[in-house]
């Protein structure tokens, strides 16, 4: 995500190209690691935070990730210990019913060697993405924010994400919010460099999205 990207986008579309400008250059490093300072550095740690965050505000996911962590002593659970621990324990951080079978179901994949964690940076996106949204509670948003913020993959679009079509309804004057198929078909002018275009259209809003 450098300025060569940024180059490329700018030529590549010119409604991106005023964005970039207006907005200047952003600095992905800076962003992606204060993401990940909330967030666990491994791969199960992320998706297990994921699930926990769902439907929530950051202030709530966080507080409820750090009872489950707190639970554990202090660190995010291996996957046998949570399975471990029992359903009473686990809603008693702040965890749903539903959401207690999708972090078992998280552990489950990994121990039976389902769910490959060590070996998802070798994979393509879609295969990630394929391996992430077969455990219970993982979805496609939520695979392509591991892909754009725990891979740092550099072509990762969202289309379904709110904040994306928003921003893309403002930048391009779209009467209405767009399909994420839309949202899709303007993106691909900025192959190879979506995960930059995400950014600069997150941050066209002020925000960033939250899990």
């Amino acid at each position: 995500m450098s300025a060569e990207a940024r180059a490329a986008l700018v030529g590549a579309d010119p409604t991106m190209a005023a964005l970039i400008e207006r907005l200047g250059e952003i600095d992905i490093a800076t962003r992606l690691r204060r993401r990940s300072e909330e967030r666990p550095a491994d791969a199960y740690g992320a998706l297990l935070r994921a699930i926990v965050g769902q439907q929530l505000s950051t202030k709530a996911a966080r507080t409820i990730f750090g009872r489950v962590v707190e639970l554990f002593g202090g660190a995010t659970p291996a996957p046998a210990r949570l399975l471990e621990a029992s359903e009473e324990e686990l809603r008693g951080c702040g965890l749903s019913g539903r959401k207690v079978e999708y972090v078992r179901d998280l552990a489950v994949h990994v121990l039976e060697g389902e769910l490959e964690l060590e070996r998802l940076g070798e994979l393509s996106d879609e295969e990630v993405v394929a391996e992430i949204v077969a455990v219970r509670g993982l979805g496609q948003w939520t695979a392509e924010m591991f892909l754009l913020f725990h891979l740092e993959r550099p072509d990762v679009l969202s289309g379904g994400d709110l904040g994306i079509r928003k921003a893309v309804q403002v930048e391009y004057g779209l009467e209405e919010m767009p399909a994420p198929t839309r949202v899709l078909e303007i993106g691909e002018a900025w192959r190879p460099h979506r995960s930059l275009a995400s950014l600069y259209l997150w941050e066209s809003l002020a925000s960033v999205p939250v899990e």
